[in-house]
């Protein structure tokens, strides 16, 4: 016995009555039309009541002019194209599945969806059975999550990220477009090995990399974080921010998935190297402040309390001690003097923006020294031997090339030792790209074990010489360092010095 057969079904309603209550209780628009294979126009057969609803047009009123429905419910852009498939699904026979809006009066823009199957009958006719469903809440959603989506790529192209997606069973790897984009490649998503990741790793980051992830693995901490060096199509390194956490884990706990981002930081990094740059700048100008409040502490502050201390005895001293407190007088007067025009010239090398720089000659700016010492040089014997070529040119000031030439040259004829004849070497070489001036001595020599830290620190003298000052290896040590450049020193007691100026050419 067929279920449609069964009396109790009906409870002794018509089956008209039976179905009306059925279809009234389902939303969506029950449709039945007819293509009319002899007059070739569309015909409504049923329509469900649902239609007052969901079109806001009485069913007797659609029944009776449904061209109603589409000059004053469809928006007109849609009318054309529900036509078209409408034909379309008749001619192929094929599912009816079209999308359009209405303009309602009372409940506004909405968004239906039409499905339906044709049927071609015995006399060429064909009937559609389906249904019209309101859609609107689906497409606001889609909507609203397009609108997310767009906000979300916004937001990592801005951010300069991109998305991760390792699949840890495969071990392939979704790159999105925007990763893509930090390698220097196309920007379009992309499936790659893990492998191809790990061999763009720079080698000095793989071990902090690697620890990075086992350590998240081992549930050390709460989430993936490195930061290190990627290569990028163009073969240059940037520095990226990798932040990420498992997302699912096998039957054995094991993790099988993870997802995560790839920020761009080479411009912070940059900055953040500019920066500490800038701190050591700072530092060491706070070093050098710091020496500054020494000297002024100690040298102005003795000279100034020596003077009071001789002006205050000066008014009531008698003639012959005023004549030799003048004499002291003048001494500290000289002293002060000295110290000053010391200090003035520091102030002069530290505080030069932008040094002036020339292409020099080398060998002619040590020859002009050699020329200006030559009565010392005469006076004690010294032998000078030069090993630089003709050539050989620096991009030097030409003051702080005259001055740590004649400083370094008047040192080794100062410190000569007087068991033997004095021996100055002036040697040229280029050590890994770097231009490097040797100036070799056979004299006194310098503990450095004792005096490596004060060598060059101002008013520092390490021999019993009365002409010593102290200051000159501090001002050529400024100048070197004002120019970019650097100095190296190796002595050794009683066989001699050699200083090493290296030239930076590069600023």
């Amino acid at each position: 016995m067929k279920i449609f057969d069964n009396p109790d079904l009906y409870d002794g309603e018509s089956p008209n009555v039976f179905y009306k209550k059925l279809l009234d209780q389902v939303p969506d628009l029950i449709f039945k039309i007819r293509w009319d294979v002899e007059t070739e126009k569309f015909s409504i057969i049923f329509l469900s009541e649902s239609i007052k609803d969901l079109y806001e047009i009485p069913q007797d009123v659609f029944l009776t002019d449904p061209h109603h429905f589409f000059y004053d419910r469809m928006f007109p852009e849609d009318a054309a194209d529900f036509i078209a498939t409408l034909q379309e699904s008749r001619e192929k026979l094929a599912k009816w599945d079209h999308t359009y809006r209405l303009q309602l009066p009372e409940k506004g823009l909405r968004w239906m969806r039409v499905t339906a199957n044709p049927e071609l009958t015995a006399n060429g006719s064909v009937v559609f059975y389906g249904r019209a469903t309101d859609i609107t809440e689906h497409k606001e959603k889609e909507a609203r999550l397009h609108i997310s989506e767009e906000r979300f790529n916004y937001a990592l192209r801005a951010a300069s990220e991109g998305i991760w997606d390792w699949d840890m069973k495969t071990n392939v790897v979704y790159f999105s477009a925007q990763l893509m984009k930090i390698l220097g490649k196309k920007e379009v998503e992309a499936y790659f090995p893990n492998t191809f990741w790990l061999s763009r790793i720079h080698p000095d980051d793989a071990y902090t990399y690697d620890k990075s992830k086992t350590d998240y693995f081992k549930k050390k901490n709460a989430s993936y974080e490195s930061i290190y060096r990627i290569l990028t199509d163009n073969g240059k390194y940037r520095w990226v921010l990798s932040r990420g956490r498992v997302v699912s884990y096998d039957e054995h706990g094991n993790p099988e998935r993870s997802i995560g981002t790839l920020k761009d930081i080479n411009q912070l990094k940059e900055k953040e190297v500019e920066l500490g740059n800038t701190i050591n700048i700072i530092v060491s100008q706070n070093n050098r402040l710091n020496n500054f409040a020494h000297i002024v502490s100690h040298n102005l502050r003795s000279h100034a309390s020596n003077l009071k201390m001789l002006l205050d005895l000066f008014k009531t001293a008698d003639e012959a001690e005023r004549e030799e407190m003048l004499q002291h007088l003048e001494a500290i007067s000289d002293g002060l003097s000295i110290t000053i025009s010391h200090l003035k010239e520091l102030v002069e090398i530290q505080t030069e923006i932008k040094t002036v720089r020339e292409k020099l000659n080398l060998r002619h700016y040590l020859k002009n020294i050699l020329n200006i010492l030559h009565n010392e040089i005469k006076k004690h014997n010294v032998d000078i031997e030069i090993n630089i070529p003709l050539d050989v040119t620096v991009d030097y000031n030409p003051a702080y090339l005259e001055s740590i030439l004649l400083n370094f040259t008047t040192n080794a004829i100062k410190y000569s030792s007087p068991e033997r004849k004095p021996m100055l070497s002036y040697d040229f070489e280029i050590v890994e790209g770097q231009k490097v001036l040797s100036i070799s001595d056979n004299g006194l020599g310098i503990d450095l074990k004792k005096h490596k830290n004060s060598l060059f620190g101002m008013y520092k003298t390490f021999h019993k010489n009365q002409n010593a000052r102290g200051i000159g290896l501090f001002i050529t040590k400024n100048q070197v360092e004002a120019m970019g450049g650097k100095i190296e020193v190796s002595s050794e007691l009683n066989k001699g010095t050699t200083f090493k100026v290296y030239f930076d050419e590069e600023n």
